[in-house]
């Protein structure tokens, strides 16, 4: 039988894409709520009398506890279960979104984001492992085209969604719009998520790892962010760095040398096509999440239009998302993934040639019409590096997999927002006082960061591996049939 074949045998069935659309009310809320309350900053800060720069730490606070909380998705996922465990991050989100709705001071409302995050942080690596195991290798690749949407749904639904609560309600509601949809997914999820037991062999926590890797990463993060945060001295902000990568250092070794389950295996990363696929995740993460970081700031600061029409302007991102999704799933399974991971690649760099000109008075229709065509080119990237990857990776692996590639895609955006940041700050007072130039300097690095993407992409495989493995069985037994 060929791999067609196979697939054809197991259509993806609508009990497969309940379990889908519950699993991905996790991810959608995790990754908006990273975006939505940035356009909420001028409404917390007159509720709470604070500077701007101080309220930073609203956003940061969040991004900072969801770096630190992937790492530890997969061993949670082994030592609890994968559904128990997600459960369980869905119902400490919504309590950490009723206490922010509740805050009384700017402390409180960091803190409560940081308990907000470090559940966040869970929901996407343990919703994908979930559903891998669910759809099994041979469907994933068509169910992962859809769902993988969403996180390129986020950062252009954020601004539009916050804009439009702000229109109408305080401030409070940014967090209490999670709640209909945490309390839906808590609902269904007992019903429609297959219940994954823990793990045969139980590994113990990683606390050597735990301490030198999340901690490393938040403060590599930290100080990435301090350079473009005049409220924090360049000294701190260097030193942070080279903390944060002596962490990350030690982490490796300690890694290599553990004979223990490490919380992320460094080794994983030397494996094809691993390694290249999470490299491909993390350029990714940086063009989506740093594009939708300058675009905002750019449109609201250099056009003076406000959230809500700045959302307006960004919703074509979204559309093209779905459009890419919907073209995705009708030829993963036939077209190799390396083909369109590299369309995907040139699309996203097509799509942000235009950005570079911005000091010419780029038309509203030409940013519209980009922003379209980098959704299609980002909705072809994200889908298949997984594809290949979860159907390479053992279901008792899943977990850890996920977890490792969803760091790879959250640390990508947080370093590459962080990195274009820092270059934006600089260009601008280069190019005081004028802003819309100093932006397309800027989007001169997000086609870097394309640029790496495709250096990595062209190491993809030319076939999906488990196709040419059943491929190899038929021909084996058709041979043996003539003979």
């Amino acid at each position: 039988m060929t791999a067609a074949g196979v697939r054809a045998a197991r259509p993806v069935d609508a009990a497969l894409w309940r379990t889908a659309f519950v699993l991905v009310l996790g991810t959608f809320m995790a990754t908006l709520d990273s975006t939505i309350v940035a356009v909420g900053i001028d409404a917390l800060a007159d509720r709470f009398d604070a500077p701007v720069t101080d309220l930073q730490w609203v956003s940061t606070g969040y991004l900072l506890a969801v770096v630190a909380a992937v790492p530890a998705s997969g061993w949670l996922a082994d030592r609890f279960g994968g559904r128990r465990t997600w459960l369980a991050a869905v119902a400490v989100f919504l309590l950490g979104s009723v206490l922010c709705a509740l805050a009384w001071s700017l402390p409180s409302l960091i803190a409560f984001r940081v308990l907000q995050g470090l559940a966040g942080g869970l929901l996407p690596p343990i919703g994908q492992a979930l559903l891998a195991r669910a759809a099994g290798r041979d469907r994933i690749g068509r169910v992962i085209s859809v769902v993988g949407m969403v996180p390129l749904l986020s950062p252009a639904l954020g601004p539009l969604v916050g804009g439009s609560i702000l229109g109408v309600a305080d401030w409070p509601w940014l967090f209490y719009v999670n709640l209909p949809i945490g309390v839906v997914a808590l609902l269904l999820a007992r019903r429609h998520v297959p219940s994954v037991p823990p793990a045969e062999q139980r590994a113990p926590f990683d606390f050597r790892g735990a301490a030198l890797l999340s901690p490393g990463l938040a403060v590599l993060v930290f100080g990435l962010t301090g350079f473009g945060d005049r409220a924090v001295p360049p000294a701190v902000a260097a030193a942070a760095v080279l903390v944060g990568l002596g962490m990350l250092a030690g982490f490796v070794a300690h890694g290599l040398r553990t004979r223990r389950t490490p919380l992320i295996d460094p080794r994983l990363f030397t494996r094809p096509p691993f390694g290249v696929a999470a490299l491909a995740l993390a350029v990714l993460g940086a063009s989506v999440f740093g594009t939708m970081f300058l675009l905002p700031l750019y449109l609201q600061t250099g056009e003076g239009l406000s959230p809500w029409e700045a959302g307006l302007l960004l919703a074509p991102q979204g559309v093209g998302a779905i459009a890419g999704s919907v073209l995705l799933n009708r030829i993963v399974d036939v077209v190799a993934p390396r083909t369109l991971v590299l369309t995907g690649i040139a699309l996203v760099a097509v799509g942000t040639a235009p950005f570079t000109q911005l000091g010419h008075a780029l038309p509203d229709a030409v940013i519209a019409a980009s922003l379209l065509v980098r959704g299609v080119g980002a909705a072809m990237i994200g889908a298949p590096v997984m594809n290949i990857v979860y159907r390479r990776i053992e279901p008792a692996q899943l977990p850890r997999a996920a977890g490792a590639l969803n760091l790879l895609s959250t640390v990508g955006g947080s370093i590459g927002t962080a990195v274009l940041a820092v270059v934006l700050q600089h260009r601008l007072t280069a190019r005081e006082p004028d802003i819309p130039l100093a932006f397309a300097d800027t989007f001169w690095w997000v086609l870097g960061f394309a640029l790496v993407a495709a250096v990595g992409a062209t190491r993809l495989p030319r076939r999906d591996p488990v196709e040419s493995t059943v491929d190899r069985r038929h021909d084996h037994e058709k041979g043996s049939a003539d003979a």
